[in-house]
């Protein structure tokens, strides 16, 4: 009684996302600011952050995979759960009749129009920090659709891709290596990433040492103590997982890997000399940069990777097609210069149209190298 209790309360709580706006007598209010998001209660567990204009709340929760993720795991579209005959990697709730290796929309009943759009960006660094940055970008969005917008900042990928599956997030940026989990797990739908006006993008593996460590090649990595970011980033664990053993050096066999939880944690552990070296993403490294986080002349690069893919911007495969394709024009006329976007983001001007079937070729390879499975255990 106590768990179904405690549930109850959760779902409540959780159902306050979707109805932001709205009031009792069903009609639709502006809310105050953009950044105005319900609060949660739970127990103690991983942070989950709501920006608010100029601050920031941090609310403890029982993990959102708990909390979302029992939602979502009971109230997910079962549509396809029977009668699919289609599915290859996608969790038994979705169906790929067509064959593009994403989630089929489900039946017209069954799709979705909310009143308020809730949208949220990767969780590698600190959300806080992009709450702001994303404004200008999420007026546009505002504007095209008709809708409310809401930034959801999250802090885990994991946290991330459950609020997607669970109903309560529509469009969302998910980071290269977790963009799989998120199509097969959350019906997340890839349809465009960040790039320069001649139509490139990407970004590479770099694996940076200090300048005075000694280490001058992949091989001087032998019996050293080497960061990865988390178990499911590409360019931070599973790119050189697949790509260092060409260049003589196996990860855990040659070198000790330690886990240190994002990007940014790796460099700056790196600068400090808490790890001999890291792998890391090439554009949260230029970033930090930017933000004189670190001194560049401190660190050198050892290696570096032929360009990867950067961060999917995805919908959630279950909204109405009319919106699908006023979010695909909001994304795609866009315009980044002069904005706080086009400042933080260097090197890229719009938003380009990609597939997942195409442009993530390359990461399903490395993945399925390192034996990836798209399971809710394997999403850390």
């Amino acid at each position: 009684m106590e768990t179904f209790c405690y549930s109850f309360v959760l779902i409540s709580k959780l159902f306050q996302i979707h109805n932001v706006g709205k009031s009792n007598n069903n009609k639709t209010t502006k809310p105050q600011n953009r950044w105005e998001n319900p609060a949660f209660i739970g127990k103690k567990g991983h942070n989950i952050v709501f920006s608010h204009s100029k601050k920031t709340d941090t609310l403890k929760l029982t993990t959102l995979l708990a909390a979302i993720g029992m939602i979502g795991m009971a109230s997910a579209p079962a549509h396809a759960a029977d009668d699919c005959i289609a599915r290859g990697d996608l969790d038994q709730i979705y169906c790929d009749m067509d064959g593009d290796l994403v989630a089929d929309a489900p039946a017209a009943d069954q799709l979705v129009d909310p009143d308020t759009l809730v949208f949220a960006y990767t969780p590698v660094e600190d959300p806080a920090v992009y709450a702001d940055i994303w404004n200008p970008f999420l007026e546009h969005l505002e504007k095209v659709t008709g809708k409310d917008v809401h930034f959801f900042a999250v802090q885990s990928n994991s946290a991330e891709v459950e609020a997607m599956r669970s109903g309560r997030l529509h469009v969302a940026g998910f980071s290269t290596g977790p963009t799989p989990f998120a199509v097969n797990l959350a019906g997340a739908v890839p349809f465009a990433l960040m790039g320069a006006d001649d139509g490139r993008f990407g970004y590479t593996l770099q694996l940076y040492t200090r300048t005075d460590s000694g280490i001058n090649t992949v091989a001087d990595l032998k019996g050293k103590r080497v960061a990865h970011t988390s178990p499911t980033s590409n360019s931070g664990n599973l790119a050189p997982r697949a790509l260092l053993p060409g260049q003589g050096i196996v990860p855990e066999q040659d070198y000790e890997v330690v886990y240190s939880g994002s990007h940014d944690q790796s460099i700056l552990g790196v600068v400090a000399g808490d790890y001999d070296a890291a792998p890391v993403a090439s554009e949260v490294v230029e970033r930090m940069a930017q933000r004189d986080l670190y001194d560049p002349k401190e660190v050198k690069i050892i290696y570096e990777s032929k360009p990867f893919p950067t961060t999917s911007f995805n919908y959630a495969h279950n909204l109405k097609p009319e919106l699908v394709e006023k979010i695909k024009e909001a994304f795609f006329t866009f315009d980044m210069k002069g904005t706080a976007l086009g400042e933080e983001f260097k090197g890229v001007s719009k938003f380009l149209p990609i597939t997942y079937q195409d442009d993530w070729a390359v990461i399903r390879e490395i993945q399925a190298a390192n034996g990836v499975k798209y399971t809710p255990d394997n999403l850390k």
